[in-house]
């Protein structure tokens, strides 16, 4: 039979897994010899047979039972009985800290005869009375799921009645009317009388705990926090000590120290006469804690030396629950405490400098998403707002601007040096140039991953998402919120894309300290960019993972290496060639072979090569990947509708270029362009498209080489799924690379599983791999990013099937999973071949960690994200071994 049971001196606080982190702690601290009331606790594993089996688990009755007899000997008292009563509360305690998620209920043991007990032992009837009401109103919201607004309503009831406004002018008689009240709401509500059997009690409280587990809230916490759905939930039993004795009694949390700021010093919150739900649910305004020295000197000092024995013990923040019962100090709960990311950063580095910890361990201490929290630019949060609506916060930040409604626009105020927040129903690529001069970007459509979202990330810009309430009039150039508030183009909307909150006017913007130290005009005087920077110096020293941006062109570039990225990742020549540039494009479709279509492609070669030998200057010495053009052919196409509506209205007038292009799109027209003609296909089906680019990148290379740079070129091949396509294509690279005289590795991007699965082949002809996960994720799961988020996901994400959308992390038992099977064989095949990834996850904290675990060489991601990825590349090498085969700086 498995041990469902521990006494809290059975513990100590590495079985959270097992007793939970309030279980674990409670033992930790009764090993420690501070104050705790003694008690047991209920396993997880027996919550998840609970769970599983929709009863308790055999055996663990006769287990409970054994250690309630040992705490009614430890306590000289009987739970429950009528003469001296023992009183017990019933708490969750989840292995991760879900504060406010789960059920807690106190004062188990009360019935009509033991009240009376309470009363002589506690000699106050009044308290005794105050107990059992509480009581009776946790376990019947708790226990029996009734709505906690029928007994605060009875409770108001009874204070106006007396003709109080608080509970603590209520006497002894009150509160015997109002369990009265209580027992009759119970009754009315499940038919059944409250229960007087203390066991019964208990067992249906352990019950209510387990079940809470899955409560919505609890869901909705797990989720937001991704904490698994399995692990389920101890309970602690244990005896009651109370701070409703009288005003020499109460309550409080402590911090050992700032969890807003880090800084050190004494903070938390005191209430007297009152029990711990009190403080929680704000029935009464506390005291700050440095109050309580003056009602009660000697807790006060006995309370300081526990915080500094816990702190100097867990070597971080804590955050203590505590209660006074008639001048004797309780420990009720400790549990290292949360903390804004700010306050992480800095306590992280106060207690490498206290000796606590080392360097290495602040490293782990704190989080890439913390970090991210740290870079965008928030909203001043004292300041005045109106807001009008809330969509999705599909990328942090805050944006203030005009509103425009579309690119050109945006671009040309921005052009004017106006601020602009470009509003559409969504963005496409052709938006690209607008979402680059907007503040943010507004859509009243699209969710997380939709390309206005993605985009955005990628750019480190504000963006609100699926704001549905929105009607946006592209038109007209307004849109309409609830209520009747009509936006014009010219008005100013603020956006917060952390929330999701949209406000009309202006709300003060506060610049991040953070991204100007990263670009080098941070203030170093300033203690949170000290700490950052001596994190971030430290996890640099440690990691293996090299960290490249993807950039499209030198500004990019020129940001991400100040962000300190260690090349190019992935630069994407088809946003080369929207904008201006389309028509170039158009061109080329139109053009018949031979030298009509040399000729268009002769009119994009020294803009490609222009833009190479810029992005090669701002990334001398280090490696740029370029990938070839990579979009579906109707990217660059009209849309057919339209131009269809445009040629019929023209009738006979319509232009020969119209009438071209639509003959164009009509023959290229694809059902699903996202596995139609693009990648590697459109440069074997467009003959001169792809050695155009190549010569451009060797041409860039040599103009830089002679100009005395040292730049670096790896060229990679998009979408290949078979080493053939793989093989013609270099052959001619190559042969256009000795041509010009240069250098550059070739390489081909693994984001179709059928190239993930024959990769021992595909490295025969590739000096390299970078995994696309975007694109192999949307084809391992069969899922249009564009489409499916709106449509089911959340559904999903409800039933459990995601623990986290697949396109924010990397799926590893099926992405994951092809992707270790391509750097095994593509290893076996190629022992030198260099490995990286560039898609979207390349800057997901959890997905840099799987990188590093699978030993690839490098990650890439959006120049904003690069510092996150540094430090999160730092904190896999420390927390795990890593394959030693890669170097850094690849």
């Amino acid at each position: 039979m498995p041990k469902y049971v521990y006494d809290f001196t059975e513990g100590n606080k590495d079985l959270k897994d097992l007793l939970g982190g309030k279980g674990a702690n409670l033992a930790e601290m009764t090993n420690l010899g501070l104050p705790v009331p003694p008690g047991f606790t209920i396993t997880t594993e027996a919550c998840r047979s609970y769970l599983a089996d929709g009863r308790l688990p055999g055996g663990l009755r006769e287990e409970a039972d054994a250690h309630l007899a040992a705490l009614e000997k430890a306590m000289g008292k009987r739970l429950g009985a009528a003469d001296d009563p023992l009183l017990v509360s019933v708490r969750s305690g989840a292995a991760f800290s879900m504060p406010g998620m789960m059920d807690t209920v106190l004062n188990v043991g009360l019935n009509d005869e033991s009240v009376h007990g309470l009363a002589k032992q506690a000699g106050d009837e009044r308290f005794a009375w105050d107990s059992y009401r509480r009581l009776i109103q946790m376990f019947g919201k708790t226990v029996l799921g009734l709505d906690a607004d029928l007994f605060e309503d009875a409770m108001e009831e009874a204070k106006r009645a007396k003709g109080v406004e608080s509970d603590l002018d209520l006497d002894a008689a009150d509160f015997q009317r109002l369990v009265d009240t209580y027992k009759g709401i119970v009754r009315s509500q499940t038919g059944h009388d409250f229960p007087s059997d203390p066991r019964e009690q208990m067992r249906l409280a352990v019950e209510a705990v387990f079940d809470s587990w899955n409560a919505p809230r609890a869901v909705l916490y797990r989720r937001q926090e991704r904490i698994p759905a399995d692990l389920g939930t101890a309970v602690n039993i244990v005896a009651m000590v109370f701070g409703n004795l009288g005003m020499e009694s109460g309550t409080g949390v402590a911090f050992t120290r700032d969890p807003g700021s880090g800084q050190k010093g004494v903070y938390g919150d005191y209430l007297q006469n009152a029990q711990g739900e009190d403080v929680v649910a704000g029935i009464r305004n506390t005291v700050r804690l440095q109050e309580l020295e003056s009602i009660d000197a000697e807790s006060y000092r006995r309370l300081l030396d526990i915080m500094r024995t816990l702190e100097n013990h867990y070597r971080d923040l804590c955050d203590i629950e505590f209660t006074i019962e008639r001048g004797k100090l309780w420990m009720l709960q400790t549990r290292v405490g949360k903390r804004t990311a700010g306050a992480a950063f800095r306590i992280a580095v106060q207690l490498a400098d206290q000796g606590l910890i080392d360097l290495d361990e602040a490293v782990t201490r704190v989080t890439g998403d913390q970090l991210a929290q740290l870079m965008f630019p928030r909203f001043d949060a004292e300041a005045d707002r109106r807001p009008i609506t809330t969509g999705m916060n599909a990328s942090p930040g805050a944006a203030v601007g005009k509103a425009v409604f579309s690119s050109e626009r945006a671009k040309e105020l921005a052009e004017q040096g106006e601020d602009v927040v470009l509003v559409r129903r969504e963005t496409t690529p052709d938006d690209l140039v607008g979402m680059i001069a907007a503040q943010g970007v507004l859509t009243s459509r699209g969710g997380k991953t939709s390309h206005a979202a993605v985009v955005a990330r990628g750019m480190g810009k504000t963006c609100v998402c699926g704001a549905e309430e929105l009607e946006v009039d592209g038109q007209e150039r307004r849109f309409t919120a609830p209520g009747g508030v009509v936006v014009n183009e010219g008005d100013v909307i603020s956006i917060d894309g952390t929330t999701g909150e949209v406000h009309l006017g202006e709300v003060p913007v506060v610049p991040s300290p953070v991204v100007e130290y990263f670009e080098g005009a941070g203030d170093r005087d300033d203690e949170l960019v000290r700490a950052v920077d001596r994190v971030m110096t430290r996890a640099d020293s440690r990691r293996r993972l090299a960290v490249r941006a993807n950039a499209d062109n030198a500004e990019d570039a020129a940001r991400a290496r100040r962000f300190g990225a260690q090349g190019i990742g992935l630069c994407r020549t088809e946003h080369m060639f929207l904008g201006d540039r389309r028509r170039l494009v158009e061109d080329l479709i139109l053009a018949g072979p031979g030298e009509e279509r040399q000729a268009a492609l002769d009119a994009l070669e020294p803009l490609q090569r222009s833009d190479f030998t810029a992005i090669f200057q701002a990334m001398d010495g280090l490696p740029v990947t370029i990938r070839l053009i990579d979009p579906p052919l109707h990217e660059f196409l009209p849309d057919l509708t339209a131009l269809s509506v445009r040629v019929a209205l023209a009738g006979a007038d319509a232009g020969a270029r119209d009438r071209g292009l639509l003959e164009a799109v009509k023959r290229l027209h694809e059902q699903n362009p996202m596995l139609g003609l693009r990648g590697v296909r459109l440069g074997l089906v467009i003959p001169g498209l792809f050695a155009m680019q190549v010569r451009a990148i060797a041409q860039a290379v040599a103009e830089r080489r002679d100009a005395g740079g040292d730049p670096r070129a790896e060229i990679m091949i998009p979408l290949v799924a078979a080493v053939q396509e793989l093989e013609g294509v270099r052959e001619e690279a190559e042969g256009i690379l000795r041509e010009v005289g240069v250098e550059a590795l070739i390489g081909t991007m693994i984001e179709v599983p059928r190239a993930a699965l024959t990769a021992g082949q595909i490295a025969e002809a590739a000096e390299f791999f970078s995994f696309g996960t975007n694109d192999l994720t949307q084809m391992a799961w069969g899922f249009s990013r564009d489409d499916v988020e709106a449509a089911f996901f959340s559904r999903y994400l409800d039933l459990g099937i995601f623990g986290v959308s697949p396109f924010e992390t990397i799926d590893r038992d099926g992405v994951g999973r092809l992707m270790r099977i391509a750097v095994e064989e593509g290893r076996a095949a190629r022992p030198g071949i260099k490995l990286g990834i560039c898609g979207e996850h390349g800057g997901d904290p959890e997905s840099v960690r799987f990188c590093h675990e699978i030993g690839l060489d490098y990650v890439s991601c959006s120049p904003f994200r690069v510092p996150v990825a540094r430090l999160e590349a730092g904190r896999a090498a420390l927390e795990g071994a890593g394959p030693e085969h890669a170097e850094a700086g690849a």
